[in-house]
């Protein structure tokens, strides 16, 4: 299987569900049950002697991923153990977790690395009732993945569980080019390169990773662009206002995941399918614009959320673009960010969260001296350069 596969993979993971009795030293288990399954999404229901796995009819927030409930009816302790075939090369973890309002359970996710349960993620100080990431996984050669949900409360939504191929990842000080107009220039000595999804030829993104470049390709995933070769595919409902200044856009209510799943998931195989390793989703940040649509936060974070999932279920690299508001709530989905002006508008700290986690930043100033913010740029690891708004070629990095 290639990094580039779009095979998940979950096609036979084997989920056992164990009722945990608390008791001193090594807790008994009892109440085996077992189910197989073919979805990313586990489906079925099996139920055990007081551990259960149930649908979640009744769980909030309605019209979310079909998933499965983890409980135990008396809020005891209880233990779920999946097991994923050996995997041939290096994978993530995709999970998503939901807790109902008010739940006061404790949970935690544990992985079998080396011989030991190491912890993943745990709801210890977190007062959201929602939680998702990408987990890079130590995988030892030919043993399969294992991966344990240990928890004591009322219920535990467990929206998605998945392993998939590992993209590229860049760290903080990434060098990098972004050109999205004119003729591809592709000797420019960068570790990355952002192009078009649509316009670069596959010729250009093969020279490239000849050259032993990555390759991002943008796309708008937040407006309609009246210039797409598949602009006829986005219905009427979802288009909104115009974009200010950007003829011939308008912004898409990104609510209707259920009208725009299908052509963002065509991008994304179009992105696959041209070698791209990572994407660039653009104007994920409607919520906080004129948009013509009532779009609330929430709605942004489903959305953006749903996007990094269909990312990484491709082996796709995903960057948050702009969208600062919810840099500390999106980071752990996200492997690197995108910004224009943090500079200018004095925005810049709300990137540090990718920093923080080893992520590159990559970011653009379309006025000023260099001088002025490439020093500081530098200090902070973002990987900054000075443009002109047409994306070009031309382009003056910050270097250190």
């Amino acid at each position: 299987m290639t990094s580039r596969s779009a095979a998940v993979l979950a096609a036979s993971i084997l989920l056992t569900i164990l009722l945990v009795v608390p008791v001193a030293g090594e807790a008994a288990e009892t109440g085996e049950a077992t189910v197989r399954g073919a979805m990313t999404l586990l489906s079925g229901a099996v139920s055990g002697d007081g551990a259960t796995l149930a649908r979640r009819d009744n769980f909030e927030p309605a019209g979310a991923a079909a998933g499965h409930v983890l409980a135990d009816p008396e809020g005891g302790r209880f233990l779920a153990r999946f097991t994923f075939p050996a995997p041939d090369e290096e994978v993530d973890l995709l999970l998503a977790l939901r807790a109902p309002a008010g739940d006061q359970g404790r949970w935690r996710v544990e992985v079998r690395q080396g011989g030991a349960w190491v912890r993943l993620w745990s709801n210890a100080r977190r007062t959201s009732v929602w939680w998702g990431g990408s987990f890079p996984l130590t995988v030892d050669p030919g043993e399969p993945v294992v991966v344990r949900v240990v928890g004591r409360g009322a219920a535990l939504a467990l929206d998605r569980l998945a392993l998939a191929p590992a993209p590229w990842r860049p760290v903080p000080g990434t060098t990098w080019q972004w050109q999205l107009s004119g003729r591809i220039v592709t000797s420019i000595d960068v570790a990355m390169y952002d192009v078009d999804l649509v316009e670069t030829p596959v010729a250009v993104i093969e020279s490239l990773h000849r050259a032993g470049r990555a390759v991002v390709c943008y796309f708008s995933a937040g407006s309609w662009e009246d210039w797409r070769p598949d602009q006829g595919a986005f219905p009427e409902a979802v288009k909104g206002k115009a974009l200010s200044g950007w003829p011939g856009e308008r912004w898409l209510d990104v609510r209707r995941l259920d009208l725009l799943a299908p052509v963002m998931e065509a991008r994304l195989d179009l992105a696959v399918a041209r070698g791209c390793d990572g994407v660039e989703p653009d104007n994920v940040d409607g919520y906080d614009n004129d948009t013509g649509f009532p779009l609330t936060a929430a709605d942004q974070i489903r959305y953006n959320t749903w996007l990094a999932e269909r990312a990484h279920e491709r082996g796709l690299s995903v960057g948050l673009k702009n969208d600062l508001g919810q840099v500390r709530a999106l980071e752990p989905l996200f492997d690197w960010a995108l910004n224009e002006q943090c500079f200018e508008y004095d925005e810049c700290p709300a990137l540090f969260p990718f920093v923080s986690a080893g992520k590159a930043v990559f970011g653009v100033e379309y006025r000023g001296d260099p001088g002025s913010f490439c020093p500081q740029a530098v200090e902070w690891g973002f990987s900054w350069l000075r443009k002109r708004p047409a994306l070009g070629a031309w382009a003056i990095p910050c270097a250190g």
